[in-house]
């Protein structure tokens, strides 16, 4: 069996324990690494736990589970793959991250890795998601905790959540939302879609959506799937305004109905806040614009889910 090891690094302008602090909660992951879908934490014990992570490899949604090793004394995170993705056979490796100052610090990225039935294709194809994704996560993670460190983020990073009430079942909501093939015919704001599901509870959705001035926007989203209370995403086709928008779907049912909720995370683009908003835009003007069309989209999304969960409880 072939083994390949190989390493990564970068140097950041940040102390090493604001580096360490955020690699070591997986649950920002989906926000500062591209690649990254969704993460769960499945078991946590002391400085070990369990995660099954979404994320693209190659530009294909994969997910895995792993278990990771917690050292903050020696800024150390090992990882290893307990479930890998085809065609990975094992993959493991640790994060390091070495002090070189008082406000710089280097972090390695080690992985070792082999393929099923030691396949030269199968090993050329994972050689280079783990050259590609390790190359964005560090220079994602770079920025993310450059700017946190200099506070200037945190402008232009919100999140906001829209609930609604619906007399009928978490089920037949969850099925409205989850069945976004249909959304065209069911959403008057929703003009195209293309959905594919090739991975169970893993879905690609593509979606050509009409705002209120009549322009119309492609984006694209990864979504992953958990019958019948939560749907999580994640747009990799934003609109001109957001570097990053996330977001969750969740269904809540009790004795008096269900509690839906839309939540969205959101990072705006102030590189085109002028080009779309006007020479005078600010930031605000362009959270305040990004927030009303998204939440206009949630509601009326919302509101058609709880017609159609109500109607068939009827």
């Amino acid at each position: 069996m072939t083994t390949r090891e190989v390493e990564h690094e970068i140097t950041i302008g940040a102390p090493a324990a604001a580096v360490y602090e955020l690699l070591a909660d997986v649950t920002h992951w989906p926000r500062i690494f591209p690649p990254t879908i969704h993460v769960d934490r499945l078991e946590a014990d002391g400085n070990e736990e369990r995660i099954r992570i979404w994320a693209t490899a190659n530009g294909k949604p994969k997910d895995w589970t792993s278990r990771r090793g917690l050292d903050p004394e020696a800024l150390t995170i090992t990882f290893r793959q307990e479930i890998p993705a085809t065609p990975v056979k094992h993959m493991g490796g640790t994060w390091i991250i070495e002090p070189l100052g008082e406000n710089e610090s280097r972090v390695r990225l080690l992985h070792d890795y082999s393929a099923i039935d030691d396949d030269p294709h199968d090993l050329l194809w994972i050689e280079q998601a783990v050259d590609k994704n390790s190359t964005s996560e560090l220079a994602a993670l770079k920025v993310n905790v450059e700017a946190a460190h200099a506070a200037a983020t945190e402008e232009l990073t919100f999140s906001f959540t829209d609930t609604v009430q619906i007399a009928g079942a978490a089920k037949d909501v969850f099925d409205f939302i989850n069945e976004a093939q249909l959304w065209a015919e069911r959403l008057p704001h929703v003009a195209v879609v293309r959905l594919t599901e090739d991975t169970p509870g893993l879905q690609e959705l593509e979606m050509d959506t009409r705002a209120k001035d009549g322009s119309v926007h492609t984006t694209k989203s990864y979504r992953v799937v958990f019958p019948h209370h939560k749907i999580a995403y994640k747009q990799v086709t934003l609109p001109a305004l957001m570097t990053l928008h996330t977001g969750e779907w969740t269904f809540v049912e009790d004795a008096g109905g269900t509690t839906a909720s839309s939540q969205h995370t959101v990072t705006i683009n102030t590189a085109n806040i002028a080009r779309i908003l006007g020479e005078d835009a600010t930031v605000a003007d362009a959270r305040e614009y990004v927030h009303t069309a998204l939440s206009t989209n949630s509601r009326a999304t919302l509101a058609h889910a709880k017609a159609h969960a109500e109607q068939k409880k009827g």
